[in-house]
């Protein structure tokens, strides 16, 4: 696939997304601004990887079973890469209604979380997409008991935590979070509290990301 249909296809999907989006979560509103900064707000129980200290954060809301998260994971991966030294990436699920797996998605990545697997387990999720998205629930969870299995996780831990009401209220708790932000659509980034607009290349992205340090430092 060459970068102009692959660069269309996401412009693509993520409308899709923002139309879908839409239509579900068009009544949900930030209440005031307060509420705005809370959602914000770095949390203990946030995912974080890249330098906890840095000056410059960059959110994503996402779904693990929406193709456009799952086409920008190798871009923010690489970002992750090349700018960890200088950004806090943060990950947020917000799991879309008409994907019936993606809540279980996030339940079995938070379930490898407890094992300190959390990222581990984000990224086999996303690599393997096409494997699990389709399938019906107990299939799914076999194939996430899989991939917990390949890193060496606790399995029955595993599968013990993922019905556990803990990981239920974070997943939960990450997706009002959103709609407090006014996500309707996933992929959504916020850098440093601001909203962008979805980047169509990794040099887009890149190049906002160093003019953000460059301006902070």
């Amino acid at each position: 696939m060459n970068k102009i249909v692959y660069w269309l296809l996401i412009t693509g999907l993520a409308i899709a997304g923002v139309v879908i989006g839409v239509k579900s979560l068009n009544n949900s509103r930030p209440q005031n601004n307060s509420s705005y900064s809370q959602a914000a707000a770095i949390s203990p129980n946030d995912w974080i990887k890249g330098k906890k200290e840095a000056k410059n954060t960059l959110i994503e809301y996402s779904d693990f079973q929406c193709p456009a998260c799952g086409l920008y994971y190798p871009l923010l991966k690489q970002l992750s890469r090349e700018f960890g030294e200088n950004m806090m990436f943060v990950y947020r699920h917000f799991p879309l209604q008409q994907h019936k797996n993606a809540k279980p998605a996030a339940y079995a990545s938070e379930a490898a979380g407890k094992q300190d697997k959390f990222w581990e387990m984000h990224d086999l999720i996303f690599e393997n997409q096409d494997e699990w998205s389709a399938k019906s629930d107990d299939k799914a969870k076999e194939i996430f008991i899989k991939y917990a299995g390949s890193l060496n996780l606790n399995i029955e831990k595993f599968k013990n935590d993922l019905n556990l009401e803990e990981i239920n209220k974070k997943v939960e708790s990450d997706f009002q979070s959103g709609l407090k932000l006014k996500v309707n659509a996933t992929p959504t980034f916020f850098l440093n509290g601001e909203k962008l607009q979805n980047p169509r290349s990794y040099d887009e992205l890149k190049n906002i990301i160093q003019q953000t340090i460059q301006t902070a430092s």
